[in-house]
């Protein structure tokens, strides 16, 4: 393989994370490191050699996206502009639907977007499109999701709790106020059951592109009360630094042989840990060719189950739940 140098803009939580696993990986030679502050040094000290500090521009390769939500589409677009693949951690609506909007101009180019590539969306698009290969057909599709990564990860959660959820139901797109739709949610252990909530996430867009002919396709989000009431104001307290437990869950309801069949799969883990995992995989996958030319999310990779072995050696297993008679 020709040696190629991949650039991680954001080195926060996930960035990190991602940077860590792209750095011994075969696929690239070395790791640029771009964004504001310390960190972003403090982890070029711990790589050793294969890491350097710069901007994106130093790559010839994959980008991985990792910053704050709201500047993912205008940086995608420069870069794919340049003729370079992009792998976006966002999980904001306007940057997912941003990245999309961007697949013509991706084809053109002969490159591709990855969008939504983090713990929710990311590795429940995984777990979705790798269940629905046990079915015939495929009727509906539901995700949960619980934590959150650093600062920047629960800032976004906060909006997307005020911010309505886009269901998809019987062909068209239904607008939910966030906040409603209380459903209670088992997630793998520890976790346990955990009361979800309709919010403003993305994950049902990326997953409807996959699945154009299910009935229904939605996303929840765990929150308390306190976070219920006030999702509508200011964040009243300071993010928590990461390092709680996450958790992710899938429900794909569909039919085989004949018969109506439900699989759930679901995963744990610290949601930055997770994320950068995927993100890193997902490069990985670009340089590749895993990924045709164009914006996709993940749901559209063909082999989940390499996917999902390379995620377990990393740590992060995901399970199947099995029902008792």
């Amino acid at each position: 393989m020709t040696a190629r140098t991949v650039a991680v803009s954001g080195i926060g939580a996930t960035g990190a994370r991602a940077a860590r696993q792209l750095a011994g990986c075969p696929e690239f030679d070395a790791v640029v490191l771009a964004g504001p502050g310390e960190r972003p040094d403090a982890l070029r000290r711990s790589l050793g050699p294969v890491a350097s500090l710069g901007v994106i521009d130093d790559a010839d390769g994959a980008v991985v996206l990792a910053g704050p939500a709201g500047s993912h589409v205008d940086e995608a677009r420069r870069i794919v502009r340049t003729g370079r693949s992009v792998v976006s951690t966002s999980d904001a609506i306007a940057d997912v639907e941003g990245l999309l909007a961007l697949d013509g101009e991706a084809r053109d180019r002969g490159v591709s977007i990855v969008a939504g590539a983090g713990f929710a969306p990311g590795l429940t698009c995984i777990l979705a499109r790798h269940v629905s290969g046990w079915m015939d057909a495929v009727d509906e599709v539901h995700v949960a999701r619980m934590g959150t990564g650093g600062p920047a990860c629960a800032r976004q959660h906060h909006v997307a709790l005020s911010t309505r959820a886009n269901d998809w139901r019987d062909g068209t797109w239904v607008r939910r106020p966030g906040g409603s739709g209380r459903e209670l949610c088992v997630f793998p252990d520890p976790v346990g059951s955990v009361d979800c909530y309709r919010a403003g996430l993305p994950d049902s867009i990326l997953l409807q592109r996959s699945f154009p002919d299910a009935q229904r396709i939605t996303a929840r989000q765990a929150a308390n009360r306190r976070q219920r009431l006030t999702a509508w104001l200011p964040m009243l307290r300071r993010p928590h630094p990461e390092g709680r437990i996450g958790a992710v869950r899938i429900e794909v309801r569909g039919r085989r042989d004949g018969a109506t069949v439900v699989e759930v799969a679901g995963a744990i883990d610290r949601p930055a840990v997770a994320a950068g995992a995927v993100a890193g995989l997902a490069a990985r996958r670009v340089a590749t060719g895993s990924f045709a030319p164009g914006a996709h999310g993940l749901s559209s990779l063909d082999d989940t189950t390499s996917f999902l072995a390379d995620l377990a050696t990393l740590g992060v297993r995901a399970a199947v739940f099995v029902g008792s008679a």
